[in-house]
């Protein structure tokens, strides 16, 4: 009587652990892919494509009612030949270098003086109320502050015995009264990020400082500005993309852009060309020349805190 030779089982069960290993490999491979298919989808869906879009409009003539025409460079060719594309270019400059010149040191200041303070989340919250204010309400208080004749403003200002000017009204000054107003209006927002900065920094610093007597503003200076270098860094680029694309509304509310075109701004620029002239092309070709100029200059901030001291950055 012959008998079968027993299968060797651990031999079968070497082979197919083999298998199960490829198997959970290959899901290894692709699971996360599967996980991220959301988010990747919604920055095609959402960026990818409209910036292509976009992009294509700046070598086209095109408006709602009709088809794009392509017209290869004349948008840009008009663009850099009109005056007042050009000066809502230097309009913005100075609205963006001037608010961040004086809201980012103001904020920092304030921040760490009401860090210090029994009472910082009250301060906190206060100089945070006009950010969940609406813009149009903002700019509509600020009318009735900075106006000519009877404005709050130049009523404080003819008690100290100071003649006000029209600020909303004058070329002259107009542009210094939006920078005042949106320096105020993101001030919450960036004091709430510097407090945070502050916060991180370890109380030994401090102590050491008051050990080798520094004063308030020596320990200030030379010990929280160093360390608070990162935020600083943060903040200054996310104030001037800011200023440089978001706060349009602002300016649409307060000035329009007047008087004579004396705060118009490039967002304004692209906003009053793709929605007033329907020519969304040349608006195109302006918000691609802005994002080249937001570009360049968070370059150069990043290369000057890098010679303070950010070598990481």
């Amino acid at each position: 009587m012959t008998t079968k030779p027993a299968t060797d089982t651990s031999t079968a069960n070497k082979g197919a652990a083999p298998q199960k290993n490829k198997r959970r490999i290959r899901q290894e491979d692709w699971a996360p892919y599967v996980f991220l298919a959301p988010t990747i989808l919604f920055f095609i869906i959402f960026f990818l494509l409209p910036m292509g879009f976009s992009l294509y409009l700046t070598f086209t003539r095109w408006n709602p009612l009709s088809t794009p025409k392509f017209i290869g460079l004349d948008n840009y060719l008009y663009l850099f030949s009109d005056a007042t594309f050009i000066n809502s270019v230097w309009n913005t400059l100075v609205f963006a270098f001037g608010s961040v010149l004086v809201g980012v040191p103001l904020a920092l200041i304030l921040a760490f003086v009401f860090t210090q303070s029994r009472y910082k989340a009250f301060w906190r919250s206060l100089y945070f109320l006009p950010m969940i204010t609406n813009v149009a309400a903002i700019g509509f208080l600020w009318q009735f502050i900075l106006k000519g004749n009877g404005g709050l403003f130049n009523r404080i200002l003819g008690w100290l015995g100071i003649v006000g000017p029209d600020w909303l009204n004058d070329p002259s000054v107009a542009m210094w009264a939006v920078i005042m107003v949106a320096v105020w209006y993101y001030l919450g927002q960036n004091m709430i990020l510097f407090s945070a900065g502050l916060e991180g920094i370890d109380d030994s610093f401090y102590n050491a400082a008051k050990v080798d007597g520094a004063n308030t503003l020596q320990t200030f200076w030379h010990v929280t500005v160093p360390l608070i270098r990162p935020t600083l860094l943060f903040v200054s680029i996310t104030s001037f993309i800011t200023a440089m694309g978001s706060a349009f509304a602002l300016i649409l509310v307060l000035t329009n852009g007047g008087p004579v075109q004396s705060t118009n701004v490039t967002a304004l620029y692209m906003y009053q060309m793709a929605f007033s002239d329907l020519r969304m092309g040349r608006a195109s070709t302006a918000a691609f020349v802005l994002f080249v100029v937001i570009f360049i200059v968070t370059l150069i901030q990043l290369r000057v805190f890098r010679r303070g001291g950010l070598e990481s950055y």
